[in-house]
């Protein structure tokens, strides 16, 4: 096997912040405990475990490959403070105590297992740290490179939290466009090329490549060569924010369609069919992949991890160490023991591939009811991964220039006993009158009942109708 190239060294790009962000000195001295089983430490400040109450956390799980919902009985996982001899997890003792910022090792070694199963980054010295889901990460990967002044670029479209913490950072936004699969390279490249500020460069790119939030829009392969080009020709780190990436799935075919229900799902990408990652065509290191366990476990865990050059992530170590520590202890003690003894890597596929097919079929029969009751009023992309459609509202004639017009449509579906969310929130320009008055509106088809499913389209159908019914 050849051996893999050495990543480039962006830390030319980090903010002053990142430049003198160091090891915790206190965290620092935990490498004579771990490198010496005699030392005798007077110097940690830790709790001693005997003062813990907890003997043993646990949960009731589903087998690999089966829902709570469809499963006659859950399986029994459990960490002690007096484990088994052939457990590959640490006590529930070593959970519960401080961390260094790394997160617990069982923890960490199957994110590392599992990205390079999946991921295979093809340079040499990659390597992985916790998170607290992927906000937690963006943050902390945004400072590496960006400081007030600078300038963010991002999705014309994008994740509001994104929003939420770029503005009082006072970094700001450059919003490239989008098509159907996401941010268009040629668009991408023609902002680089013609920024003027060379007091704050463009050094940060952001993107959600797979099924884009909010827009559903999904990259393919070509396309993240497409833009990994102009990132290689301009000099960018992107961050490659990617909680929907296991949740993709085959094109939508009309229910007329389709014949046996078991048959129509029977070929899910699992883990082996995804679509590749950014990361792992990213021969040069500027690629900072964010994952989270949110989206296919539970979004209450907080449970994740960032995959970057050492150099990278050791800094993420190191602002861990000051904030967050790491993931809750009982939190990183369920995933660990789940993923190393309960289901391992193939148990964690069986599971993903579950997931995958309740969100296909819940896409499935959302998308029915919308061309079913919505014609005429919207128009969207049907998209095969994520949770999302983007609708486009086709106002008529006399709504089109009419200032407010997209507020009188919300406050319609309020109305009607509908929500969705309205597309000026997802804009980087903010709620200016000519964002608020884009005609888009962003459905989410993974929380409400499939039961739910048609009252709320024909609810929204109602609600539109005032504004749409003039259309051609």
């Amino acid at each position: 096997m050849p051996t893999k190239p050495h990543s480039q060294d962006f830390s030319g790009f980090f903010t002053e912040a990142a430049r003198v962000r160091d090891n915790s000195p206190l965290k620092s001295l935990t490498k004579y405990m771990n490198a010496d089983p005699t030392l005798v430490s007077l110097g940690a400040g830790l709790p001693h475990p005997d003062t813990y109450p907890f003997a043993q956390v646990g949960a009731a799980v589903a087998p690999a490959g089966k829902s709570i919902a469809s499963c006659s009985s859950a399986e029994l996982l459990d960490v002690s403070v007096t484990p088994a001899a052939s457990n590959s997890i640490e006590s529930l003792s070593k959970f519960l105590q401080y961390g260094n910022g790394r997160g617990v090792p069982s923890y960490s070694r199957f994110a590392q297992e599992h990205t390079e199963r999946v991921h295979d980054p093809p340079y040499a010295d990659w390597d992985v740290v916790v998170s607290l889901g992927n906000t937690d990460a963006f943050v902390k990967a945004l400072m590496l490179f960006c400081d007030r002044g600078d300038t963010l670029i991002v999705d014309e479209w994008t994740y509001p939290a994104i929003i939420g913490t770029v503005v009082p950072m006072g970094i700001r936004m450059a919003p490239v466009r989008m098509d159907s699969q996401g941010m268009v390279p040629e668009a991408l490249d023609q902002l680089c090329a013609e920024w003027s500020d060379s007091a704050h460069p463009l050094r940060m790119a952001y993107m959600i490549p797979t099924a884009q939030n909010p827009t559903g829009a999904t990259m393919s392969l070509d396309r993240k060569h497409a833009i990994y080009a102009v990132a290689q020709r301009r000099g960018l780190v992107i961050i490659e924010d990617d909680p929907y990436y296991y949740l993709q799935f085959e094109a939508y075919r009309p229910r007329s369609e389709i014949g046996d229900l078991e048959e129509r799902y029977a070929n899910l990408p699992g883990i082996s069919s995804l679509v590749p990652s950014l990361l792992s065509i990213d021969v040069d290191g500027r690629v900072i992949r964010l994952d989270s366990f949110s989206k296919v476990l539970a979004p209450g865990l907080r449970c994740g991890w960032v995959t970057a050059p050492k150099y990278i992530t050791d800094k993420i170590q190191f602002h861990n160490e000051t904030s967050i520590q790491q993931p809750a202890g009982v939190s990183q003690a369920i995933v660990s023991k789940l993923m190393n003894e309960q289901w391992g890597h193939e148990g964690w596929e069986r599971h993903l591939v579950q997931i995958q097919r309740e969100y296909a079929v819940r896409r499935d029969r959302f998308v029915d009811l919308c061309l079913q009751h919505l014609k005429g009023k919207v128009d969207f992309t049907i998209p095969d991964a994520g949770m999302f459609l983007w609708f486009r509202v086709l106002l008529n004639s006399d709504m089109q220039n009419k200032p407010g017009a997209m507020q009188e449509v919300f406050d319609s579906m309020i109305a009607n006993h509908v929500l969705l969310v309205p597309g000026y929130m997802f804009s980087p320009l903010g709620a200016s009158p000519e964002v608020r008055d884009k005609p888009y509106i962003r459905a989410a088809f993974s929380y409400a009942s499939m039961d739910d499913f048609e009252v709320a389209i024909t609810r929204l159908a109602r609600a539109l109708e005032p504004f749409t019914s003039q259309v051609a």
